[in-house]
Formats: structure tokens, sequence, C-alpha cells
């Protein structure tokens, strides 16, 4: 393995040998590069004055809030990004805070993906500051892999912000080694080093182990990869089921997952938390509907159109509900379906419960594709069109309003036109934002 972080960094694998030369690269090249604390640092970057200060991007402290991203400097305090906005302030009480400008990280997001295409047609872009590059060497095109990610790096850097890169032969490989050194670090694990790399780390450490997995694992005496690898076919079946063959390839540093840019589409949906618990039906309504826009806004964008629709609830007691039905037609048009919704939140939910989450989804985009009945408290047939009205009934009136809040959103952002229960929510959520790559694309 060989680290750098502005430097030479001689772990296990010698690096430039006296001539001044990197060992050859033979086999497949990925890279994972991997944005440092991208949202705090965009903002840092245009905004001077905090530079070098803890700077937090996410939801209100006082209103359910949920961090975002924290810069370096709030690291330091303990701040980490999914962490409450309350816990966050309590350990950081000198941060300067934001809900963030995601117009501004879309539009840097983008420059840098623009980055990574120039050196590899071959790019996998995972959430809006993270993305696979297959830079494997070929007759054509010989460079070596470390060069490529230093160029990129340094072209980063050029923007005002900063990446960390691991590179490996699989997905895996790279993922785990982007997170070795940060920030600004670059990790390497040469071919036929992975399972040196792997072996000594904590097995929470892969993708694919959660907090169940790794107390399953634990209770058997695996805490590490190299035990991992090593483990019994018939218990990692146990626990992992269908994705036991998967797991223990990866471990094995075997991950022969491709870089592609074509995985396709299985839902699209948006979640918002409240700052303040919705209880009557004006308000989760309300809520309902502006997730509904969100979903349907996406749909158009894509170009898609789903056959189920579904709607998740989680209460003040932190438990979570969900109800999803089967259209007749396929749809992308929140005006028609969201009155649907209406009723179906009340096949879980009666009004005077208070609600601190909704959430709407839409899959089904193939008309084979089958419903995850186990998902869902409630899985039926929805009514006929006749049975619930859309918000809009004159299907060229309601698919023209669409096309025209769409092209003004396009044209000046999603903020430029709300309806009035979207106005009515804006002052009731978190503050929160979202690192999903749909969201930014």
């Amino acid at each position: 393995m060989y680290g750098t972080h502005g430097h030479t960094n001689d772990r296990e694998e010698p690096g430039i040998d006296a001539a001044g030369r990197l060992p050859a690269w033979h086999g497949p090249a990925i890279l994972l590069v991997d944005l440092d604390a991208f949202f705090a640092s965009v903002e840092q970057l245009d905004h001077p004055g905090w530079r070098g200060k803890p700077v937090i991007v996410g939801g209100d402290p006082d209103k359910r809030g949920v961090v975002s991203t924290a810069s370096y400097e709030a690291r330091v305090f303990g701040v980490r990004s999914a962490m409450p906005s309350s816990q966050a302030a309590r350990l950081c009480p000198d941060a300067i805070w934001t809900h963030g400008h995601y117009g501004r990280y879309r539009e840097m997001s983008k420059k840098i993906m623009g980055i990574l295409l120039d050196e590899s047609p071959r790019i996998q872009q995972v959430s809006i500051d993270e993305a696979f590059l297959d830079v494997s060497p070929t007759a054509h095109v010989n460079e070596h892999p470390i060069l490529i990610a230093q160029r990129i790096q340094k072209r980063v850097a050029d923007l005002g912000v900063t990446c960390s890169i691991g590179l490996g032969t699989t997905k895996t490989i790279a993922k785990i080694a982007s997170d070795m050194d940060k920030p600004q670090g670059l990790t390497i694990v040469y071919p036929g080093r992975e399972k040196d790399f792997l072996s000594p780390l904590p097995i929470r450490t892969m993708s694919g182990v959660g907090p169940a997995a790794e107390r399953a694992l634990t209770s058997h005496g695996i805490r590490t990869l190299g035990e991992l690898a090593a483990a019994d076919e018939a218990l990692l079946k146990h626990i992992f089921g269908k994705n036991a063959e998967v797991i223990m390839a990866r471990a094995n540093g075997g991950d022969l997952t491709p870089v592609a840019d074509d995985d396709p589409v299985k839902s699209v949906s948006n979640e918002t938390s409240f700052a303040e618990d919705l209880s009557s039906a004006e308000e989760v309504e309300a809520g309902i509907a502006t997730m509904a826009s969100k979903v349907g806004r996406r749909l158009r964008k894509k170009g898609m159109r789903g056959h189920t629709i579904s709607l998740k609830l989680r209460f003040s007691d932190r438990s979570i509900r969900s109800v999803q039905r089967r259209l007749d037609e396929a749809t992308d048009d929140d005006l028609l379906f969201t009155p649907l919704l209406y009723r179906m939140a009340r096949e879980i939910w009666e009004p005077g419960i208070p609600v601190r989450l909704i959430g709407v989804g839409m899959a089904g985009f193939d008309d084979d594709e089958p419903t995850q009945d186990a998902l869902f408290d409630v899985l039926q047939e929805a009514p006929s069109k006749n049975d619930v009205k859309p918000i809009i009934e004159d299907d060229e009136k309601r698919s023209g309003l669409l096309a025209a809040t769409d092209k003004v959103k396009d044209r000046f952002g999603d903020a430029a036109v709300k309806f009035g229960r979207e106005l009515s929510m804006e002052r009731r959520t978190t503050g929160s934002g979202s690192k999903n790559s749909s969201d930014y694309k």
C-alpha cells in the first residue's frame, strides 16, 4: 500500500524508486474520488472569512435539524454528518451555521464530474460528492493511474476545494482506501496487495456490513475482514442470505463489480422531518403534497413514470408505518397522485396523531417489476381513476401547469415557484439537506 498526503508515506509497498519511477501497474485501476467536507468546503470557498473556522451545513439545532456536512475544523470537536444539530451545537458552540446553498453545490459538483470525464468516460457518480472512475491502463491509454489521480487532485484543488482518492483494483478497495487519509489524501493499494490491505480492517469498514450483520459476525468471533474472508460459507449465508457470495468476494479483494453509469433507478423518493410535529389533516396533507411535488418534479426531469406510489410516516414516538399502491397507469404527475396519497395516509394515520416525518416515493418503472410487499404495512391496488379526483381534473390543463412550473424552475431554481401548500410547509421543516446525488443532477 502506498499513501500520499502532500508527501510520500511508505507503509508496506515501496513507492517511487531511486530513479523516480512508479511501480508498474498491471490490471484494473479504479479510483474513488471523495470530495472533502464538500458542502462546508464550498461555503468556506465562497465566504473567505469562514476559512479556518468550524462551519456546519445543516438544519437548525432547535428544530430537530441534522448535520449535512461539517468542516474539518468542526470535526475536531466531534461533529459528524447525520448527527442531530442540537448535539453538534453542544459540541461546537462557536460554529458557523448555514442551511446550505444547494444550487451552488450542484454547480460545483458538475464542474468536478466534468474533470473526471476528461480523464475517463467510465465514471459512476454515487453521490453529489463521490464518484468511481475506471482508469485501467490499456494498449491505447497507458498513463500510470497514480499520475491520473494526482492530476485530478490538482485540478479539483484549483477550483478551491479538495478531494481524497482511493486507488485499487476494485470498487470495494478504492472506496475503503479513499477513507484512509483525509483530507486531500491519496491511498493506493497495488495489484496483489488486496488481502494484505483488507485483512486487519474492522468488518464495518466494508460496504454491505451493517449494524445487525456486525453483531451477528462478532457473536461468532469475526471482527476483521481477514476473519470474514476465511469464515464458514454456511454461516455467511445465514447472516447475509443471497448476498453472502458478494460479501465473501469483497472481503477477499475480489469484487468484480464494474464502474457503470447505467445502474437502473429502482425508485425516486423524497422525505423530510419537521421542526414541530404535524397533527391536523390540513398540516399532514400539506406535507404530503410538498413531498409529492418534489417526487413528480424529479420523475419528469428523469423522463420516468412509475406504477407504484408509496407513503411513509414517522410518528413522534419514532415508529414508522408505510403504505403503497399499484397504479393502473404509470405516471409522473404529482397533481394526479397527490389526492391518492391523502387517502393512503388515512389507512395508517388518524388526525391528532403527531407526525414527525413524511416520505413519498415512486417505483415500478418496469411493468414486470415486483412490489416489495414485506416493506409495507398495506399493499393494495389503487382505486380507479374516477374514484380519486386529481387536484386539477382537466388532463390538458394539469399537464400545462406542470410543464410551465417545471420550465420556470429549470431556469430560476426549484424555489422559484411553489404552490400554496408548499409555502405553508416551508417554515415547518428542520432546514436539513440531502446528499442524494439524484437531487443535484
